[in-house]
Order: structure tokens, then C-alpha cells, then sequence
């Protein structure tokens, strides 16, 4: 299976196992949009408003498309400043983009409570509490 992680910048340094377990179990492993430059958001912040709405505009649009062709995507959802399970707005986005594309969502952790619980509830999610054998 093809699959897309996603998930917040704070959980990158958690990528790295999770995607070489599922690539071991034969899956083809794509990685968040900013992975390899993860203070891309930072530098448009920098160069000022408009700058920064047109690289979420693109990050977006990227989402989209990268979504399109997957089979799945796995969201990496473990807990931030105190929040239980984190799902940023980025994230959740692309978590629509998934669900409007009738791809396979895997969440390694529970939904999170909060006022998303029953929009992402409405995605259907396969929620593995860390177990990726459950991800096929």
C-alpha cells in the first residue's frame, strides 16, 4: 500500500522508525510535504503575511495532489503542549483531503478529544493505538 504520513513538524523525529517498520512490511512510504525542510513555514513567516498565506496556499494545494495518489495516509498523533492525541489544522486538512478522496485513514492514536472529535469521527478512521500490523 501507498501511504502518506502526516502529522504535526513537533512529531518529525518520530517518523523515522515508524516509516522503516511499514516499509518491512512492504509498503511505500511518502512523507510530509515540509519533511526535508521542516523551517520552510518559518522562513515564509520571515519574508512576511502574504508570503506565508501563499506557502500554506501551496503546502495545501501539495496536500491535495500527494493525497490523490495514495492509498492511505497515517496520522501521527501523539501528544503536544499538553494536548492528548494532537491534530493541528494542517493536519486535519488533510485528513478532509483523504476522507473527500476515499482513501484509508490510520490514526496511531486515539481522535482526539476537543471540538474536531466528531468531524474527524465522521472520516471513519482506523485508529491502531500504535499497532501498524493493523495498517493494511
Amino acid at each position: 500500500m501507498k501511504i502518506l504520513i502526516i502529522c504535526s513538524k513537533a512529531f518529525y523525529d518520530n517518523i523515522e522508525p515508524i516509516k522503516a517498520k511499514l516499509e518491512e512490511m512492504g509498503h511505500t512510504i511518502e512523507l510530509p510535504n515540509s519533511y526535508y525542510e521542516p523551517d520552510a513555514e518559518k522562513k515564509s513567516w520571515n519574508l512576511g503575511e502574504k508570503e506565508h498565506a501563499e506557502f500554506k496556499a501551496r503546502m495545501f494545494r501539495m496536500s491535495k495532489e500527494r493525497i490523490a495518489t495514495m492509498d492511505a495516509v497515517l496520522t501521527l498523533n501523539f501528544d503536544k503542549n499538553g494536548k492528548k492525541n494532537y491534530i493541528g489544522g494542517a493536519t486535519f486538512i488533510e485528513l478532509y483531503e483523504a476522507f473527500m478522496e476515499n482513501k484509508k485513514i490510520f490514526l496511531y492514536n486515539d481522535i482526539p478529544e476537543g471540538m474536531l472529535f466528531d468531524e474527524i469521527s465522521g472520516f471513519s478512521p482506523i485508529v491502531i493505538n500504535g499497532n501498524l500490523d493493523l495498517v493494511k
